[in-house]
């Protein structure tokens, strides 16, 4: 057993990160709150100060805290771990919508930076029909849409995507599976996307996407390195942590030291890594300059 919250293993990351470094995808849960009717993954507790002691293990320094599909439209445990972070903090919040202006400053206020779309699991919050109300709604503020959806819906929502007025943040590789990458038109759209500047890639969640469950697949080096070659300036990698499939009991534990050093794998060398985990997180999340 690790002797890390939510984490496989004991060791460290053996990649020495750069200052500054960004976890750019966690969760926290808290089972005092209530979950959404229907939600299909219901982890135990898992808090702040449990991450914490991943971020020292990784050695990381800023976290992004993105609502998890468990509590629908319930922002409030995502607030209060922006509200421990400080300034190393920020959040993608879930919204409907249909939310007044000064609510969205309100959260804008807070640290929030972006809106989560997750069509791939959980509850049904979202109709396709409300992604492009949700982008119309946050454009304004400066925020970027970030989007969950299985890789079929992905192509058939090209259209779509490719009118929507804000950025467009695709978490977990787009959940493209490493094994059909070279010929699945998911893929293609991801990179034409990337190239017309309007895309992000998030690294995250690399166990996800990989038939075998782990971040050891070989084929996603190939993947990840076909989005860094496309537009090494808008990816950015998350931790995932505290892995709900995986601390729900639906797979294997990940280890977060790994996760790290996989990272470095694919980014080849220092300057990409500083790319992917400090410049380009501070630029997509708006953290304020040293």
């Amino acid at each position: 057993m690790s002797c890390y919250p939510f984490s496989a293993g004991d060791s460290v990351a053996r990649t020495r990160l750069p200052s500054l470094a960004c976890d750019c995808h966690i969760h926290v849960y808290d089972s005092r709150v209530a979950a959404l009717a229907g939600a299909r993954l219901r982890p135990p507790s898992a808090s702040i100060d449990d991450y914490r002691q991943i971020q020292t293990r990784m050695g990381t320094t800023r976290a992004v805290v993105v609502t998890p599909s468990t509590y629908g439209l319930d922002n409030r445990l995502m607030l209060a771990a922006l509200a421990q972070l400080g300034p190393h903090g920020r959040g993608v919040a879930v919204i409907s919508g249909t939310e007044s202006a000064a609510h969205l400053r309100q959260l804008h206020e807070q640290g929030v930076r972006g809106a989560r779309v997750n069509l791939s699991l959980g509850a049904a919050l979202h109709a396709v029909d409300s992604i492009e109300a949700i982008a119309h709604q946050i454009a304004p503020l400066g925020w970027h849409l970030q989007l969950l959806m299985p890789v079929e819906q992905l192509v058939a929502l090209g259209p779509l995507l490719r009118r929507l007025p804000t950025p467009l943040v695709f978490d977990h590789f787009g959940r493209v599976n490493p094994a059909q990458c070279a010929a699945h038109p998911a893929h293609d759209l991801l990179l034409n996307l990337l190239a017309g500047g309007q895309a992000w890639i998030k690294l995250s969640g690399a166990y996800l996407v990989s038939a075998s469950g782990s971040v050891e697949d070989p084929g996603l080096d190939r993947l990840a390195r076909s989005f860094i070659d496309a537009a090494p300036e808008r990816i950015v990698w998350g931790s995932d942590w505290p892995h709900a499939t995986a601390s729900a009991g639906l797979q294997a534990m990940p280890d977060d030291a790994r996760q790290i050093d996989r990272l470095a794998d694919w980014a080849g060398d220092e300057q990409p890594l500083q790319q992917i985990l400090v410049t380009n997180p501070a630029r997509l999340y708006d953290f304020p300059t040293p």
